[in-house]
Order: structure tokens, then C-alpha cells, then sequence
């Protein structure tokens, strides 16, 4: 019976604080980067303990988007280095594309969140950062 009480203490306390991180989600502001005719813009969509999800928007009128985000994407979660779940989205082409790009939680809820998107032709990687909260 301790055993039981003790891991429901645990998951509870998991939970809480991913809880707390997760609240601000909403509150998360959206990153913008636009550099080489084409515009990168980020939006947290989900930190919980079971999404780390972000909408991201591309954008350009001089060239085609051909953007693989589940290959040319990094999360790093405390400096922590998450490949992407999943890209479900626009598929690559075109001149604007839209869709969500997924990542695994990893516990404990980090205090920041720092998104890479590295694309073709351009030297460094498109950087988005948030605050989470103290540590």
C-alpha cells in the first residue's frame, strides 16, 4: 500500500509541475524570423506532460518552400536535444505553408524551450527561445 501511495505522490507531483509549466502555453509569445526572403514565424501550441507542440508558418514570395521540418528541426528542452516526433502539415512546396511540428515531453518540465529549424542555404539555423519558468 506505501508503494502505491508513494508513486501517486510522484505522478502528482510530475503532473503539478508540468502543470505549472504548461499553464503559459497560451501565454507564449510567437517568434519571428525573417531572413533571405523568407519568413519563419513559431507559436507554442502545446507544453504539457504528454505534447511539446509548435505551429510554425513559412512564408516567402521569392522561392520554394522544400523545408523537411521533421529532419531540419531541434528542440532543445534545457539544452536537452529532442529530434521532432512528427511534421503534420503542408507538404513541402509552394510559397506558404503552415502546420504543427510535434516533439516528445521530457520530464522534468524544463524551464526553457530554445526551437531550431535549419534551412537549406543559410549558414546558421533560425533560433526561437521562451521562458518556461525559474529554476
Amino acid at each position: 500500500m506505501r508503494h502505491v501511495n508513494l508513486r501517486f505522490f510522484l505522478f502528482m507531483a510530475f503532473a503539478l509541475s508540468w502543470g505549472m509549466a504548461a499553464h503559459g502555453a497560451d501565454n507564449l509569445p510567437t517568434r519571428t524570423s525573417s531572413q533571405a526572403g523568407v519568413t519563419v514565424k513559431v507559436q507554442p501550441r502545446a507544453v504539457t506532460a504528454q505534447a511539446l507542440e509548435f505551429d510554425v508558418t513559412l512564408d516567402t514570395h521569392t522561392q520554394e518552400l522544400n523545408d523537411d521540418l521533421a529532419k531540419s528541426a531541434v528542440l532543445l528542452a534545457d539544452g536537452k536535444e529532442l529530434a521532432p516526433k512528427g511534421w503534420k502539415g503542408a507538404p513541402a512546396g509552394g510559397h506558404h505553408r503552415k502546420g504543427v511540428l510535434r516533439f516528445e515531453p521530457v520530464p522534468p518540465a524544463p524551464a526553457q524551450l530554445e526551437l531550431r529549424i535549419q534551412r537549406a542555404g543559410e549558414s546558421s539555423p533560425r533560433t526561437f527561445r521562451w521562458r518556461l519558468q525559474d529554476k
